[in-house]
């Protein structure tokens, strides 16, 4: 059924189409529908930085920015969801067109630019829902905001968002915010690893309760490139790392008509370059700080191997887009068969 509705989809330009295709979801829960046409996806559960999974399989952030769907997302059977990226104010993002199918390749390249409605209109989203799954929200900086400012921006979203998530991720890995990815690098990314330990710290005893943090990173660093990340957030002492965002990187889709596109490519040319970077964390982290594995993961196999790379969790996005729900139940099950072999 997914096939059929997929090739009505890809008809219409890619954005509109997944806003059409998220409608049509929310609509469809309302009825009751998902929970009739989605079978159960039998638990799996696994405790990764203190929080209870019920299936390692989750939901990248990029495809519900403002927390809009989550009450049709949940009922799919994600172990979890991510929301976002939200910045502290709303903003338009990039000009349109700004997301590109490549579908002889089951990838998407995307430069939207952290579109979104901004921090309260997701809080509002957040506290309206009846998803009552884990929920991870991805914050940003605003464009406008120079990177020697960007500390400010950071802090503000992890500040709003401390009391509603479960855990919290800091994108430093956008391809398409101007200067994003030079945070990741050098003492930007040290200075800022410690701002955001320190404003956990400062959420914690306001609050009192600690909410995890991870930190997105992109999968085109080299090898000195990961074992510094590495070293950055034994240091400062976060709480995990999602592995990996989008990559700028064409050589898998050379000669493609959209291979010249400015943005973020995602999907199965990023299986290779992600597992790369995970297996690299892996080898400089080990059981220290948990690793969670994102890029390319188009089918069961393409999951387990993330799991067999040293990721405690995984998240899909195009190859959610492409496969539809079922691939929720095929990545879970093909980690279970993993665990049960060894």
């Amino acid at each position: 059924m997914y096939g059929v509705i997929r090739n009505l989809l890809f008809r219409l330009p890619p954005e509109q189409a997944h806003n059409i295709a998220l409608t049509g979801l929310d609509a469809a829960n309302r009825l009751g529908l998902l929970r009739v046409l989605s079978r159960k996806i039998d638990a799996l559960p696994v405790n990764v930085m203190g929080l209870d999974f019920p299936n390692p399989v989750g939901l990248a952030a990029g495809l519900d920015k403002n927390a809009d769907h989550l009450d049709a997302l949940g009922a799919l059977g994600f172990g979890f969801i991510e929301v976002g990226t939200v910045t502290p104010v709303g903003q338009p993002g990039n000009p349109k067109p700004r997301m590109f199918r490549l579908p002889e390749h089951q990838a998407i390249i995307n430069r939207m630019g952290f579109n979104n409605e901004g921090l309260q209109h997701l809080l509002d989203r957040v506290d309206c829902r009846r998803y009552r799954g884990i929920l991870g929200i991805n914050v940003g900086k605003n464009k406008d905001t120079p990177n020697e400012e960007s500390e400010a921006d950071y802090r503000k979203g992890i500040w709003s968002v401390y009391t509603r998530a479960d855990y919290i991720t800091v994108n430093v890995s956008s391809p398409n915010t101007p200067g994003l990815r030079d945070l990741q690098f050098g003492d930007s990314l040290k200075g800022l690893l410690e701002a955001i330990k320190d404003e956990q710290g400062r959420c914690e005893q306001e609050f009192g309760r600690y909410v995890p943090i991870a930190v997105k990173i992109a999968p085109d660093m080299d090898d000195d490139g990961i074992r510094f990340v590495a070293s950055a957030l034994r240091e400062t002492g976060l709480d995990g790392v999602i592995a990996t965002n989008t990559t700028i990187s064409r050589d898998a889709v050379a000669g493609h008509p959209h291979a010249v596109e400015a943005g973020g490519l995602s999907g199965a040319p990023v299986r290779a370059p992600s597992l790369r970077v995970i297996q690299g964390l892996y080898a400089e982290l080990g059981e220290s700080l948990p690793i969670i594995g994102v890029g390319g993961i188009t089918d069961g196999e393409s999951a387990a191997e993330k799991i067999r790379a040293g990721a405690k969790l995984v998240q899909i996005y195009t190859g959610f887009i492409y496969q539809g729900p079922a691939l929720i139940r095929e990545a879970v099950e093909a980690i279970r068969q993993l665990k049960i072999e060894g």
